[in-house]
């Protein structure tokens, strides 16, 4: 907004997205009983106003005019990860009175967006965000209409938006490096969505080992672009049924760690072929044999993103440029990785 130019008003909105002004309130004020189509036409409409809602009579409002809240956009919240992220952003908030907001995005950003628009029209005061990397120029608008904002798991070039990721370049490339240790030649891969920056980067992390022993990567081992536990299953099973299959198996995803596991399972293989998983879940250590990860610490995540967002918060290092944190991984022998091929 321009000096002597005044506030978008909920008014404004409502004539410029052809609705009542009871439509806008009920969308702005997160009501159910509005269409879709007519939710995302007045949030559409409110973002390229400029219009920000204020919250001067909600009981979250202080005297001070501060929400006391932050948001949180998971990828999916009954994901082990997000889970522990999450608790580890409102354990940290609520030590400084903060309520925590969180939804997910589903890899969608579109949805990503949505959530995004609901929060700061609930006038946030910031914003911890795991992205799709589909909504850079969103997030650089909020940030540039003074809302803190930090992005954890995935790392993005904003200004003044910090990033906290882990290593997954080089988690990767270690145990990938400790199968070819135990004699594996024939290593499988199974990859997210290449949308998403850590399964690139870990991609990256099982190129670098092929190269760094001399050895051209076999595409024919790789599979990329899956989304659920089930696509995993049906991938690993397609792999070890097929011609030449591999004597190891390395999952750069829990979820697909846990669908590789059911596919050895489901063959009776899971003492003959190795398995590594990048990130840990429940009961990997209770099977048998267990599976041997690269872990990740989702708690020191979730607090490194808060503690750098309560900063911003404060004021105190606002002015300070982009910072991105990276906190390391540590592979857990368990068994699953430590099984040689057979010759």
């Amino acid at each position: 907004m321009q000096n002597g130019e005044r506030a978008a008003t909920m008014r404004d909105v409502a004539r410029q997205a052809g609705v009542g002004l009871a439509t806008v309130s009920r969308v702005i004020n997160g009501k159910p009983g509005v269409a879709p189509e007519l939710v995302r036409r007045v949030t559409e409409t409110a973002r390229a106003l400029g219009y920000r809602h204020d919250l001067t009579a909600s009981s979250l409002r202080r005297a001070d005019r501060r929400t006391a809240t932050i948001a949180l956009v998971l990828e999916d919240v009954a994901n082990p990860f997000s889970s522990v992220l999450h608790r580890a952003v409102e354990d940290a908030a609520r030590e400084e009175g903060i309520l925590v907001l969180a939804g997910s995005s589903d890899e969608h950003p579109d949805r990503e967006r949505e959530l995004i628009d609901a929060f700061t029209l609930r006038r946030v005061e910031g914003l911890i965000v795991l992205p799709t990397g589909g909504t850079d120029e969103q997030l650089a608008a909020v940030r540039g209409h003074g809302t803190p904002i930090v992005c954890a798991d995935r790392l993005v070039e904003i200004d003044r938006v910090d990033t906290v990721t882990v290593d997954n370049r080089d988690g990767t490339w270690s145990a990938v490096r400790r199968l070819r240790a135990f004699g594996h030649r024939r290593i499988a891969f199974l990859g997210d969505s290449d949308s998403i920056w850590t399964a690139r980067q870990r991609y990256a992390g099982f190129a670098d080992a092929h190269a760094e022993a001399g050895e051209q990567l076999d595409e024919r081992l790789v599979r990329r672009g899956l989304r659920s536990e089930e696509a995993a299953r049906a991938a690993t099973i397609g792999l070890l049924t097929g011609g030449e299959p591999p004597s190891a198996v390395f999952a750069a995803q829990n979820l697909l760690t846990m669908g590789a596991r059911r596919a050895l399972q489901d063959l009776g293989a899971q003492e003959e072929v190795a398995l590594i998983g990048f990130d840990d879940f429940p009961v990997a250590d209770l099977l048998t044999p267990g599976v041997s990860v690269v872990a990740q610490d989702p708690a020191s995540v979730g607090r490194t993103a808060a503690r750098l967002l309560l900063a911003r918060i404060r004021g105190g290092d606002d002015h300070l440029p982009s910072r991105h944190v990276v906190v390391p991984t540590r592979y857990v022998p368990r068994g699953s990785g430590e099984i040689r091929p057979r010759i």
